[in-house]
């Protein structure tokens, strides 16, 4: 700023007139002063322009208002009271609140909602230097019974703004004061993992566990770090079937005996935008005994091998020449004493409707079962194939367990795997059910998001 007056210039009163009045008597530009004479020292002269310099500066960061040469002193309050999240920050519902003090103690703490004034019930702790909210169930209980904390559901609400008024103590005995204010963000939307098998479950070795999300997820990386699945001996790895579906497997099939472990971490986990996870939790699944089955569509046999040994051998009938059964390795996902088959849900029309099939073994998500056939005649097994794709063995109109059907259903868990071979079909998709086992290892790997 020129406070020197000119053409088109401000006039500035009494301050231009001091800083030329000051000039004329260091620099000995203008008239002297009356009484005083105009020689000086040169020594003199530069200690007087010194000290111009340093007046006239202060001047002018006064006239400024502000201009922050040797910069502003930090405030006392915001230096001894720390408030998380920041003063006007925009949070998620679900962001931490904290206020707290290095040194002394807080003497009080209110989180209030801006539109109502209703309070955020929380608790100081910490020896007295750090306040936090209460948990839900901590609110519910609460012995105060305030409104607020009966209505407390343990976050935020959104599209809310909330104020901080916090009071402490130093260690001198001084009063601090600080009062701050955030606003939330409007509610996230949630996913959720539907997985496979049930927690505390004995399954098979080939069991393959798989996530079903009820929402499309685009940041698969941040999700796929969230999970693991193992044993001790063996760890899974993932393969994602679009962004809906991820599968877990090992190298090889599971150790009989030992312990599935599926860790989700998910709770605030990024799968897209304004999308976050809900789950915390660790689920387990016991592997039993390690059973295999052989469906040869040639010779309609199936031959069952339980530890590496054979264990029984029971005659089928497969696909017919037009519908036949898929090739390769499914796995055993549902078990269902009595169910009811209809040829539309699986693009048959109205060729077959059957309300009793016994012992059914699901083996594909197309419709795929080993169930129990009490329709055919007993000549057709171990001879013939006349399905529409399943595989069948004889049974009784009710389900008899003494039937090959009643047998071989009572011996299997969910997560055996049941391979066939010989059929002129093509090898089951490996998303068509739990078919991962018909991918090898480096294809099942490359299915990674994380590379």
């Amino acid at each position: 700023m020129d406070f020197t007056a000119g053409p088109g210039r401000p006039r500035h009163g009494w301050m231009a007139l001091h800083i030329r009045s000051a000039l004329a008597r260091t620099t000995g530009r203008g008239a002297p002063e009356r009484g005083r004479s105009p020689a000086r020292s040169p020594r003199r002269r530069r200690a007087l322009r010194r000290g111009l310099f340093a007046t006239t500066a202060g001047a002018l960061c006064a006239l400024a208002a502000g201009c922050g040469l040797l910069g502003a002193a930090p405030d006392p309050a915001e230096e001894s009271i720390r408030v998380t999240p920041r003063d006007g920050a925009r949070v998620r519902t679900g962001e931490r609140v904290e206020v707290s003090v290095s040194r002394g103690r807080l003497d009080s703490v209110r989180v209030v909602r801006a539109s109502d004034g209703l309070a955020v019930p929380g608790r100081i702790g910490g020896h007295g230097r750090r306040w936090r909210p209460l948990r839900a169930d901590e609110a519910q209980g609460a012995a105060w019974g305030r409104k607020s904390a009966r209505s407390f559901d343990g976050a935020l609400q959104p599209r809310a703004r909330y104020r901080v008024y916090a009071v402490a103590r130093g260690a001198d005995g001084s009063r601090h004061t600080r009062a701050t204010s955030f606003t939330t963000r409007p509610r996230d939307k949630r996913f959720l993992a539907h997985f496979f098998p049930e927690d505390g479950q004995t399954v098979g070795t080939g069991t393959i566990v798989s996530l079903r999300f009820d929402r499309p997820i685009t940041d698969r990386a941040a999700v796929e770090r969230a999970v693991s699945v193992g044993s001790r001996q063996q760890e899974a790895q993932p393969h994602w079937f679009g962004r809906t579906r991820l599968d877990f497997r090992p190298r090889t099939y599971w150790r009989p005996g030992s312990r599935i472990t599926l860790d989700l971490g998910l709770r605030g986990v990024r799968g897209g935008p304004s999308l976050y996870g809900e789950q915390r939790k660790s689920v387990h699944f016991s592997v039993g005994r390690d059973q295999r089955s052989t469906v040869d569509v040639r010779t309609h046999r199936m031959t069952v091998l339980r530890d590496g040994r054979p264990h029984a051998d029971y005659p089928i009938t497969a696909g017919a020449k037009d519908t036949p059964t898929y090739n390769g390795r499914m796995v055993v996902s549902e078990r269902h004493r009595t169910t009811r088959m209809n040829g539309s849900t699986v693009g048959f029309g109205g060729q077959y409707d059957i309300e009793d099939v016994p012992h059914a073994l699901r083996l594909s998500e197309s419709g795929t079962f080993l169930h129990g056939n009490y329709w055919a005649k007993n000549g057709v097994f171990g001879s013939r194939n006349t399905s529409h794709g399943c595989i069948g063995l004889r049974d009784g109109r009710k389900g008899d367990a003494q039937s090959p059907a009643g047998a071989f259903w009572e011996s299997t868990l969910v997560g055996d795997v049941v391979e066939v071979v010989g059929s002129p079909e093509r090898t089951l998709a490996p998303d068509n059910g739990l078919g991962g086992w018909n991918l090898s290892w480096q294809e099942w790997r490359e299915g990674s998001a994380l590379g």
